[in-house]
């Protein structure tokens, strides 16, 4: 029996990798690399499976908010970047036989009609617990519910 996808937001700082970036890659496909925050890589490892969908979120600029659709492509595995010293997510206590952290492998998978910036999504009814939006949330990486998935989707003229 097939499981129901899972939803996801993911943000990235979009002077670092936008949405646009991802939709410019080869077959449209990029690892999600970098993330040193447990509970994150706890989402990736136990979680997301290929086939869930989430939100890009452009973070750390202005205005912050929601720029399209993404598609996990590949479940999670080692990063990398983390044994590389040259790496800005070097971590020299990860050991390469139990890495310490992980990643997955995202795609495009829909454009908005218009970006959502984070003032809409506070002011938008039915998304009060998102998690993006609770005091304190650094997370790069949350969980969404079908339902604040689906409104935010509309909120960006994708139909769900």
């Amino acid at each position: 029996m097939a499981r129901s996808p899972s939803y996801w937001l993911l943000k990235s700082e979009p002077d670092v990798f936008s949405f646009a970036d991802l939709k410019a890659r080869p077959r449209r496909r990029e690892p999600w690399d970098g993330v040193r925050n447990y509970q994150a890589r706890n989402f990736m490892r136990d979680k997301m499976q290929a086939g869930d969908l989430g939100l890009f979120y452009h973070s750390n600029c202005k205005p912050p908010g929601v720029a399209g659709v993404l598609e996990i492509v590949r479940e999670a595995y080692p990063d990398p970047t983390q044994f590389d010293p040259l790496s800005d997510y070097h971590d020299p206590k990860s050991d390469p036989d139990n890495p310490r952290w992980l990643m997955v492998d995202v795609g495009w998978h829909a454009d908005f009609e218009h970006f959502v910036p984070l003032d809409t999504l506070r002011a938008s009814k039915g998304l009060e617990e998102m998690r993006i939006l609770q005091r304190g949330n650094r997370l790069s990486i949350t969980p969404l519910t079908k339902r604040e998935f689906d409104l935010v989707c509309k909120l960006g003229g994708v139909k769900r």
